[in-house]
């Protein structure tokens, strides 16, 4: 059976003209302290390229639309509160004026600074309403203070405005890791010596999965039960271990002390979804898929970090049900994000 191509969600950008914000992150993948070398580097590059080699590859590959976002850390680097607000304004702009240009092949996710909710909750629904943006998506912890020492997860009631924001725009949040800052990465940090373990391999899914925990188990959806949050990477890790996670938490001592109504699974089955981004194991996949149930699982490349044409090479040779492949491929973003193609 012939099936329409995939849709995409996990896909990130950049703005060579605005990359300056990225020195950090990118002095571990083009060593340099001069913007203007790592601008020209080819990972640099094939961020910012959208409407050529990755739209061809898109052609010759299948995948029908992507879902564009700012690349990681985005906002969530910058420790200045006014920083972060003006790079969320200006990557929003210019990403929603790249989408304007081929709308039936691409659409925006929103770059959001989390200093503090209720602005965050302003420049969401702007660029939703007034820039055509399907939700948003936040890398992590918002780093603050002095030397990015601080962090700020959203779980607490400081961030209920954004979260009630979310919930009456009616669109996701995709939830997506970033490097480590501040102490962590210093001699004596937990990373300092430990800097094999920064990335996507180990730091990403150890560190992130903490905010998403966090997340379910702080009474966030509770208040707010129609938000939706997406987590890249089969979820995390987390699918794999929802078993002995709610073994635990449904014990009679955390029962009674607990922040949250549910147990994790139930969020994941009503709050959650995982997309395949980065994570392209057969097996992995179909253990979601039983867990969680294939309206909870979605397609994601990962783009540039995984080429769209191993990614697509898998999912060609995924054995699924039909009526599963499609949900998955395309048919569950087009319902969630709402977008505007057929599914």
């Amino acid at each position: 059976m012939a099936f329409k191509g995939t849709v995409a969600i996990e896909e990130a950008v950049v703005n060579l003209e605005d990359i300056a914000w990225l020195s950090e992150t990118a002095a571990l993948y083009a060593p340099s302290n001069n913007p203007d070398q790592f601008r020209h580097h080819a990972l640099s590059q094939k961020l910012a390229d959208i409407h050529d080699q990755r739209l061809q590859r898109m052609d010759a590959e299948g995948v029908d639309y992507m879902l564009l976002s700012l690349t990681s850390p985005g906002c969530q680097g910058e420790p200045d509160p006014t920083k972060a607000h003006n790079l969320a304004v200006a990557a929003n702009n210019w990403l929603a004026g790249e989408v304007a240009l081929n709308p039936s092949r691409f659409g925006g996710l929103a770059a959001l600074s989390m200093h503090n909710a209720s602005e965050a909750a302003a420049e969401l629904r702007r660029a939703v309403k007034e820039l055509g943006m399907f939700g948003a998506l936040l890398n992590d912890f918002q780093s603050v203070g002095s030397h990015s020492n601080g962090k700020k997860y959203y779980d607490g009631p400081e961030y209920h405005a954004f979260w009630e924001a979310v919930q009456e725009l009616d669109v996701p949040v995709y939830m997506h890791p970033r490097y480590p800052a501040g102490e962590d990465i210093q001699p004596d940090g937990k990373y300092g010596a430990r800097r094999h373990l920064i990335g996507a391999a180990v730091q990403f899914h150890l560190d992130l999965s903490f905010h998403i925990y966090a997340l379910c188990s702080s009474g966030i959806f509770d208040n707010f039960p129609r938000v939706q949050v997406v987590v890249g990477h089969l979820g995390e890790g987390i699918p794999f271990n929802l078993w002995r996670a709610d073994h635990w938490y449904n014990k009679p001592v955390k029962k009674a002390t607990r922040p949250s109504k549910h147990d994790y699974k139930y969020y994941f089955h009503h709050n959650i979804s995982i997309t395949t981004s980065g994570n392209f194991s057969t097996a992995g996949l179909k253990f979601c898929l039983e867990e969680l149930g294939a309206d909870r699982c979605l397609f994601a490349i990962d783009y540039p970090y995984d080429t769209i044409e191993e990614a697509q090479t898998w999912w060609k040779d995924v054995d699924l049900p039909s009526a599963q492949k499609r949900l998955v491929g395309r048919e569950n973003a087009i319902r969630l994000f709402k977008l505007p193609i057929e599914p």
